[in-house]
C-alpha cells in the first residue's frame, strides 16, 4: 500500500488525506469522490462533497503554491513573518496561548485542520501546546538546525507553512509537544 497526498493522483489502496477535513482516507472502490478539471478528488463525506464543490480552491493543493508576493497580500505581516520567514511570536502573547474553547485549529493560511482543542494542554510554555495533532498526516515534521539549536520544525502538509516546533517533553499519551504560534492558527468552536 502507497501513501500519497495527494488524492488526485491515488489509487486503489493509497492512503490520501481528505482536502477539507484532514482525516486519512484508505482509497477503495467505494470511497466518496469529486471530479474537478480531469482529476480525482476523494473525500471522506458528503458534506466534504459539497465544500469542495462549492469552492474547490479553499481545500485544493495546488491553490497554496503561491509566490512570496501572493503570500504577502494574503497574509496579515505578523502571519507573514511567522509563517512564510518562520519567526516566532512572543510567549504568552497569542491569543490562542491560554484559549480554552472546545473545537477545531486550522492553517491560518490554508484552512486544513490541524489540532484539536482535544489535545491542546497548558504547557506553561506561553504558545499553544497540543499533545498531537489532529491527524498525522495533517502536519510535516522537519529537522531545523537554526539558531544554533536542533529542534524539528512543524509545518502544514497542504501549504508547508511554518507553525512552531515539536518537543519531546510533552504529556502522556504521546509525549510530544507541539508548541505552534497562534498567528498561524484560525479556531472554529465546536457546536454546543
Amino acid at each position: 500500500m502507497r501513501q500519497t497526498y495527494s488524492s488526485a493522483q491515488a489509487e486503489k489502496g493509497d492512503k490520501v488525506i481528505c482536502p477539507v477535513e484532514g482525516t486519512v482516507i484508505e482509497v477503495n472502490e467505494n470511497t466518496p469522490f469529486l471530479e474537478i478539471g480531469n482529476k480525482k478528488y476523494y473525500i471522506c463525506c458528503r458534506s466534504c462533497a459539497e465544500k469542495l464543490k462549492a469552492d474547490p480552491g479553499k481545500y485544493l493543493e495546488d491553490e497554496f503554491k503561491l509566490s512570496d508576493e501572493e503570500w504577502r497580500q494574503r497574509l496579515e505581516l505578523e502571519q507573514y513573518e511567522i509563517m512564510r520567514q518562520k519567526g516566532t511570536e512572543q510567549a504568552f502573547t497569542g491569543k490562542y496561548w491560554d484559549h480554552k474553547e472546545k473545537g477545531v485549529y486550522r492553517c491560518a493560511a490554508c484552512g486544513l485542520p490541524l489540532f484539536s482543542s482535544h489535545t491542546k494542554y497548558d504547557s506553561g510554555s506561553g504558545w499553544p501546546s497540543f499533545f498531537a495533532p489532529a491527524n498525522e498526516a495533517a502536519v510535516i515534521n522537519r529537522p531545523d538546525d537554526s539558531h544554533g539549536m536542533e529542534r524539528i520544525e512543524v509545518l502544514c502538509r497542504r501549504c508547508g507553512s511554518h507553525l512552531g516546533h515539536v518537543f519531546g517533553d510533552g504529556p502522556k499519551p504521546t509525549g510530544t509537544r507541539y508548541c505552534i504560534n497562534s498567528a498561524a492558527l484560525d479556531f472554529d468552536k465546536a457546536d454546543e
